[in-house]
């Protein structure tokens, strides 16, 4: 894993510098930075246009006592594709913008949910609809307290 990051450290900035002089010396530099900044723009709106859509959404789940693993996800994306899109550079900005689109943003979630699903960590999640009774006394509440030495109020 460490040496992945560092691959990825070493390879974005180079592979970003390749696609600035090639698209430089095609276009120039001023039409250049002027779609660094563009691309910058249109990721601002678009995170805020499927932002607001993906929080409405996000509350409307926990309101009904649903769990958003999907929609959390999808906001964790749409966080990343911003902040790749305000990075200037072209390969980010097609990382970013892959990220709006919610196909793509569905393949991920597969993939990551089979590699979860393979790492066999054990995790296991159980809902209640109410909560767990004690068999012997249904009246015992479980809870945490800490006890106060009431010398020191």
């Amino acid at each position: 894993m460490p040496l992945l990051l560092l691959t990825i450290f070493i390879a974005v900035p180079l592979i970003e510098i390749g696609l600035f002089i090639q698209v430089g010396q095609a276009i120039g530099l001023w039409s250049t930075l002027a779609v660094v900044i563009l691309t910058a723009v249109i990721g601002t709106w678009l995170l805020r246009q499927q932002g607001f859509k993906t929080l409405q959404k996000f509350q409307t789940e926990v309101a009904q006592g649903a769990i958003p693993t999907i929609t959390l996800f999808d906001g964790i994306c749409l966080l990343v594709a911003g902040l790749l899109l305000l990075t200037p550079g072209f390969f980010t900005d097609a990382i970013g913008f892959l990220l709006f689109v919610p196909a793509f943003r569905q393949l991920m979630r597969r993939y990551f949910a089979s590699r979860i699903k393979t790492a066999g960590s054990g995790f296991s999640y159980h809902h209640y609809s109410e909560p767990p009774q004690h068999p012997g006394n249904p009246t015992i509440i479980d809870g945490e307290y800490e006890e106060l030495d009431p010398k020191n109020k």
